[in-house]
């Protein structure tokens, strides 16, 4: 073997023994980072499960920054808000003095959704893009009721069932009885108002009071016509 040959093999050996060299080295360093990373969660994680967080506020935010989740409590109000991606509310679930509250947001920060309660009431109410409430079920100390209400803010429909009996009233657009049909200690009755409010039709069982005072029933069989000045112009009775 010439000397030529022999150093070819001393360089190729030489080669084989550096690359060996930097194979250990980096995993002595993987090994090490590894090491260095698990000693960290060790004293920074607690064992088992975590029994109490306290914290005054927690968000959660997106890739752009913007808050999309929000859990907060002080002693005003304790309540978790669901955010859009321009951060405005859209969900919310609150406690605060008056009571719970849910309320889903649509449009530019106005709610079509709110349930809550407080002390004397409990219930839910829809609004329009416009904020004006359209619908409201409530629950108080009376009963439940349902009602239903025009764009001028006023009640169309009320549905409600009280300690007295259930009943169904149908306004105008002012808000003023036109009909109403309900079920109480007399029995069932339909009453049909004119634009003044005046009665003109009765249906059912009814009390009314004669020119003299006396108060005169009706059963449930009975029929009354009334004039523009509220007096009887017509009855049928069976």
């Amino acid at each position: 073997m010439t000397i030529e040959e022999r150093l070819d093999d001393m360089e190729r050996e030489l080669g084989r023994v550096k690359r060996r060299s930097r194979l250990l080295l980096g995993a002595i360093l993987v090994l090490t980072g590894g090491l260095i990373v698990l000693a960290a969660v060790k004293t920074t994680v607690p064992q088992g499960i975590i029994k109490e967080l306290r914290a005054k506020r927690i968000a959660l935010e997106d890739e752009n920054g913007i808050v999309r989740v929000s859990l907060t409590g002080d002693k005003e109000m304790s309540g978790l808000w669901l955010l859009n991606d321009k951060g405005e509310p859209r969900a919310s679930l609150s406690v605060d003095k008056n009571g719970p509250r849910l309320s889903l947001t649509a449009g530019k920060n106005m709610p079509s959704a709110l349930l809550g309660a407080n002390d004397s009431t409990s219930g839910l109410n829809l609004w329009d893009e416009k904020e004006e409430t359209l619908s409201s079920l409530s629950v108080n100390k009376n009963g439940p009721g349902l009602s239903l209400t025009y764009k001028s803010g006023k009640a169309g429909v009320w549905l409600y069932a009280t300690n007295i009996g259930p009943g169904l009233d149908l306004n105008d657009y002012n808000g003023e009885s036109r009909a109403s049909f309900g079920v109480n200690k007399l029995g069932p009755t339909l009453t049909l108002k004119d634009e003044k409010g005046m009665p003109r039709l009765k249906a059912g069982r009814a009390e009314l009071t004669a020119p003299d005072g006396k108060t005169l029933g009706y059963p449930e069989s009975s029929l009354i016509l009334f004039g523009p000045d509220g007096k009887v112009i017509w009855s049928a009775i069976k």
